[in-house]
């Protein structure tokens, strides 16, 4: 396959995993509107924490460069790659897609001819609209399927290719991805636009659903006193359901679970519906069952261990352990933050302290939603939920 010209907008997890994996075989100029994140790539830096994006900076030839300039990153590009933040709006009941509403409208301005893929979660029907909006531009959806701390690998591997859109540009999309992977195999379907919308919202909530069936599972054993480990290894082995993504937490969390579900509900407006709403309210119940078990504790200080959703991430937008945090402050408990990925001083009116073995000399209890090697002289003292050591 030629090499194209392909410009990546956005140098999150999402972006800069597909920025490095397709500049191994095309031209790619990664956009963001930082210039920090910028130099970084520029200088063969990760803007996120990622091993294999790291290794690829080091030791691969990658044709990438980077730049806060839409002129020279739209001009010349046959493919603009969109992987901007959706954050959910809870007064709109709505991801805000402004970024990618930005983005469309730029690039069509300075580069009419080019393909156009979103990679940014969106609302089912949202590049219909847009193809509405715009009736002359070529635009298809491409979900996202990856972990943060391992988003090169899962692009690299990925468990399948979904592309929105019928014409021939999502099947040449598909091709440039399919072809840039190292699983030549991987199953790859192309669907209409809104279909895949679909696809990407049902398959997170489904996840979110598995989370919070654990969960609940673990909340049952506790006040049960029965032990959850055994149960959920019972459960496990039936095939059907399987000994994976099954450690219980302090809910489903990070960037995309949160959001996504709440989304999908947004999209069940008028639509029958029981479990999509239940799995949106099980997460809020699940943190107040652990910020009540953690206040029966009667800590005088209690000390937050990361606030990252997951273990190897950077990432702690929409962490459950923050809602824990701050059902904890509500009572008026001390609360504590060791937090790396912090540089203040405080969060949220709490102190951060950096210097690991100071946060766990004054904190009684320590709260850790995935434990550490870190936390093994003081175990007595921690509270987690964490049964089988794995995200």
């Amino acid at each position: 396959m030629k090499a194209t010209n392909i410009t990546v907008v956005g140098t999150g997890y999402v972006g800069l995993a597909n920025a490095v994996m397709l500049a191994r075989h095309h031209n790619v100029i990664a956009y963001d509107i930082s210039a920090s994140r910028v130099d970084l790539i520029n200088s063969k830096s990760s803007t996120v924490i990622d091993p294999d994006i790291n290794h690829f900076f080091a030791n691969e030839d990658l044709r990438l460069s980077a730049t806060t300039c839409p002129q020279h990153a739209y001009a010349n590009a046959e493919f603009i790659i969109i992987a901007t933040p959706t954050d959910y709006d809870p007064e709109l009941n709505h991801f805000d897609t402004s970024s990618v509403e930005q983005v469309i409208s730029d690039s069509l301005r300075i580069c009419p001819t080019a393909i156009i893929v979103i990679k940014s979660t969106v609302p089912v029907g949202f590049t219909e609209e847009m193809k509405t909006r715009y009736p002359s531009a070529d635009i298809v959806f491409s979900p996202e399927f990856l972990r943060e701390g391992s988003s090169l690998h899962d692009n690299l591997f990925p468990s399948r290719i979904i592309v929105g859109g019928k014409g021939p540009s999502a099947h040449l999309f598909a091709d440039i991805i399919l072809n840039a992977t190292e699983r030549g195999d991987a199953p790859t379907l192309v669907v209409e636009s809104t279909e895949a919308e679909a696809i990407k919202l049902f398959a997170n909530t489904y996840l979110a659903m598995r989370v919070a069936f654990f969960n609940e599972l673990d909340t049952y054993a506790q006040i049960k006193k029965l032990d959850s480990r055994n149960i959920i290894r019972g459960v496990g082995l039936d095939p059907r359901i399987g000994l994976h993504y099954h450690n219980p937490s302090f809910g489903y969390g990070g960037y995309c679970l949160p959001k996504d579900t709440k989304q999908l509900l947004a999209n069940y407006t008028a639509v029958p519906n029981n479990l999509i709403k239940a799995v949106v309210d099980a997460n809020s119940t699940r943190k107040d069952y652990i910020a009540d078990s953690i206040i029966k504790l009667k800590p005088k200080c209690a000390g937050i261990y990361r606030l990252t959703m997951k273990t190897g991430s950077d990432n702690f937008r929409a962490s459950s352990i923050q809602g824990v945090m701050k059902r904890l402050k509500a009572k008026g408990i001390d609360v504590i933050i060791y937090e790396p990925a912090l540089k203040d001083g405080s969060f949220f009116n709490s102190r951060v302290i950096n210097d690991l073995e100071l946060f766990k000399s004054q904190a009684d209890l320590i709260i850790a939603n995935r434990l550490s090697p870190d936390l093994a002289d003081v175990i007595d003292r921690v509270y987690t939920r964490d049964l089988f050591g794995q995200d």
